[in-house]
């Protein structure tokens, strides 16, 4: 069969569909990733997300727009799996009896026609990013209770892959030409816990930072609460691991952390990041933060504007809030209007946008080391290590024909805006 994995939502759900590639594969298959092909695909099968509104609002449209293909005979079979299957099994069997099958992530073995499956016991990967930078997950679910969250009810709790399944699959990928990793999990600083009964992302990054050809290795959503610092010495020591943190803050105001159960206090988070700084000189700092919480006064909002502008975070993503079924924060409502939530957002944004030009600036007349993601009309698209693909700045470098997509250069930056760089290689 011609299969076309269509992914939605976030890193981890890539991960899952390049496995599901590779067992497609392994049973004679041509699989394609997000594929726009009209004609020659027998299955598509939808990779869902369902973490706030908006993503699942995404998913039913496709889910919606592949069975329309369906009907016009453009496709044979649908399918659903993710987050949207594992929520909402019994609810899609009911409104949209055309798809052929919804698989939460337990009954993924009946997709694939196998007895036994398990996402995270898998090491083989058919790869939906550019050949020489992927995803690696090293665990699955999370034991923390965020009261806006609804990840530990779509994938429950904590569940480490071992050390060395995780080495090989880092082997794997380096081996076909991977050169970037990036480790991905909901709570990269709890890894071990359930396996070892301690905190072990420090020995696991060793083992991965020894492995021929990988040349950067990036942490991603790491939780502030308890962080260990000890991971901070293993980037110190190894300098094919960046010198990048992506640390979810989600709020600096006492009562909001609080209500998102979140822990800690506005001097807890201040002192957190001063040191992670002061450990790691350099080190770009990447966060997110939700607007609009339900108990979010103007004071609180002012506060948080604040905090944007003493921190000058190097990275910086915002959410507006997203009132879901199921959670501690759900009985609270979503008292804060739309157009109110925008306007918080936007003043959020626009800080922001500010201090990430004036950071740019201070990098001209630099000489930075990028690898080159891709070409384009007005020339390549690379990224330096303290940028993580598709969410951070980007490198545009003139057009020069040593250049080649895959590979790392140095680069002159001689201009900046507030999302990208702009230089010649030297």
């Amino acid at each position: 069969m011609t299969i076309n994995i269509i992914t939605l939502g976030c890193s981890k759900n890539n991960v899952d569909s390049e496995i599901l590639a590779a067992q497609f594969r392994q049973q004679g298959n041509v699989v394609y990733h997000n594929s726009i092909q009209e004609k020659g695909i027998d299955v598509v099968v939808v990779n869902t997300c369902s973490f706030i509104q908006d993503a699942k609002e995404q998913a039913i449209n496709e889910i919606l727009f592949q069975i329309e293909r369906k009907k016009s005979g453009l496709i044979h079979q649908l399918y659903v799996i993710g987050c949207l299957a594992q929520r909402y099994e019994s609810d899609l069997k009911e409104s949209l009896p055309e798809i052929d099958g919804i698989y939460p992530f337990a009954e993924l073995n009946k997709l694939l026609n196998v007895k036994k499956f398990d996402l995270l016991c898998q090491t083989e990967r058919v790869l939906s990013t550019p050949s020489h930078y992927a995803y690696l997950k090293i665990s699955e679910g999370c034991d923390r209770q965020c009261s806006y969250c609804a990840i530990p009810l779509i994938r429950g709790k904590q569940v480490s892959k071992p050390v060395e399944m995780i080495a090989q699959e880092a082997e794997n990928l380096a081996s076909k030409g991977v050169k970037e990793l990036m480790l991905i999990a909901q709570d990269l600083t709890y890894y071990g816990m359930d396996l070892y009964q301690r905190r072990d992302l420090e020995r696991l990054l060793r083992r991965l930072a020894q492995i021929q050809g990988i040349e950067w290795i990036r942490l991603h959503y790491a939780y502030p609460i308890g962080f260990p610092y000890e991971i901070l010495d293993v980037m110190n020591e190894y300098s094919n691991i960046c010198k990048y943190l992506d640390i979810p803050l989600q709020h600096i105001s006492e009562n909001i952390l609080k209500s998102m159960n979140r822990g800690g206090n506005p001097m807890q988070t201040y002192k957190l990041i001063e040191k992670i700084r002061n450990k790691v000189p350099g080190i770009a700092l990447r966060t997110t933060l939700i607007s609009g919480y339900p108990t979010e006064t103007k004071e609180n909002h002012q506060e948080l504007l604040k905090f944007v502008k003493d921190m000058r975070f190097e990275r910086l993503g915002f959410f507006s809030y997203s009132q879901e079924e199921g959670t501690p924060a759900y009985p609270l409502g979503d008292p804060i209007k739309l157009k109110e939530k925008n306007r918080r957002l936007e003043e959020l944004i626009n800080l922001q946008e500010d201090i990430s030009l004036e950071l740019n600036k201070t990098k001209v007349g630099s000489i930075m080391k990028v690898i080159v993601d891709d070409e384009e009309e007005n020339g390549f698209v690379g990224r330096t290590e303290f940028d993580s693909p598709e969410v951070d700045d980007a490198v545009i470098i003139q057009k020069n024909k040593n250049i080649k997509i895959g590979e790392f250069c140095s680069v002159l930056i001689q201009d900046a805006d507030r999302f990208d760089l702009f230089g010649k290689q030297v």
